[in-house]
């Protein structure tokens, strides 16, 4: 079945943050070679909304549609009501209480402003610009707000940090709907990563190398091809050539995340593709993958991606013509 989108335009709209859904959506269409995604930009009006840099987009449905959606995504806006007085306009409001229970609730940027408005982030845990997370803090304090991160996948309700990070997020979400190799197709035609590293605390304006010399690029380049490997701060720093506590700083100045973190992180990434791509059994992938044991493994994606790796391999299995053989285990 067709999966429905609906983007919600709020003038003032960010276009950027607009205009990202409907084009990761599209080519994983295209990649597909099927019409996975339905999607619409949706107005509280039938005016065109004005986006802050000049232009109008015309939406294609009224507010009706959101009732309709599988997905329902609010790029940025700086509507005064949820931006600056915590609060949405009463046709807004009604709008979003149609929304079904159990409608995947997206946001990209400062559209977390307006989920934060009509409460449906109480409780949960969210993101937002981090430029903008002082004045979120203080409208929506009933928030689990994480600054610096790029996005949030809380189940049925996922939000994206600033800009950029809503193709991070939209390209998150075709990999959970309908496998990695598509999401990777698809970061491919749009000349993006598939998967950036770290989260937004990097893109706070700081002092970075000017030069390679003392970067940890070569390093994570050789991690990524020893994840089954043992190592520790001590051994990754003498790799780099650096003391551990230069290497430690270093590397989180450059991927925002500590060298466990962004190792854990790279390891689960290619037992999900091993699940993916192969019919190694479960503990042989978290071996390969680094990750020890399958009970681990099962550890590990259940807190991450909400299933264990035997209900990720059935959701995302590819093609028998794509997988490798079973040999592969011997």
């Amino acid at each position: 079945m067709t999966h429905s989108v609906a983007i919600l335009a709020l003038s003032p709209v960010i276009g950027y943050d607009l205009a990202i859904p409907p084009q990761v959506f599209g080519v994983a269409n295209e990649v597909l070679g099927r019409r996975e995604y339905d999607v619409r930009t949706v107005g509280v009006t039938a005016d065109p909304v004005t986006s802050v840099h000049g232009y109008a987009i015309v939406p294609q449905a009224g507010v009706e549609a959101l009732a309709a959606a599988d997905t329902v995504i609010v790029p940025g806006t700086v509507m005064p009501g949820p931006r600056r007085e915590g609060r949405l306009p009463d046709d807004l409001a009604e709008a979003l209480a149609g929304v079904r229970p159990g409608t995947r609730l997206v946001s990209i940027c400062t559209g977390a402003f307006v989920l934060g408005a009509a409460g449906l982030l109480d409780g949960r845990r969210a993101t937002t610009h981090w430029d903008k997370a002082a004045d979120f803090r203080r409208l929506y304090p009933k928030v689990d707000l994480d600054p610096n991160v790029l996005f949030v996948d809380d189940g049925d309700v996922l939000t994206s940090a600033g800009l950029s990070a809503g193709n991070d997020l939209c390209l998150h979400i075709v990999r959970k709907d309908v496998g990695a190799d598509v999401a990777n197709e698809v970061a491919r035609y749009l000349v993006v990563p598939p998967w950036r590293e770290g989260g937004q605390a990097q893109y706070i304006d700081r002092a970075v190398p000017l030069d390679d010399a003392g970067s940890t690029a070569a390093l994570r380049a050789w991690l990524a091809e020893h994840l089954a490997e043992k190592h520790s701060i001590a051994s990754l720093a003498a790799h780099a050539h650096m003391s551990p506590r230069t290497f430690a700083r270093r590397f989180r100045e450059e991927t925002g995340q500590t060298p466990g973190a962004w190792l854990t992180q790279q390891r689960i990434r290619e037992a999900e593709r091993l699940l993916e791509a192969t019919d190694l059994p479960i503990d042989l992938v978290a071996q390969r993958a680094g990750l020890g044991t399958g009970a681990s493994l099962r550890q590990h994606m259940r807190r991450t991606a909400g299933v264990g790796p035997a209900s990720y391999r059935r959701t995302f299995r590819g093609p028998e013509s794509t997988r490798h053989p079973h040999r592969e285990a011997v």
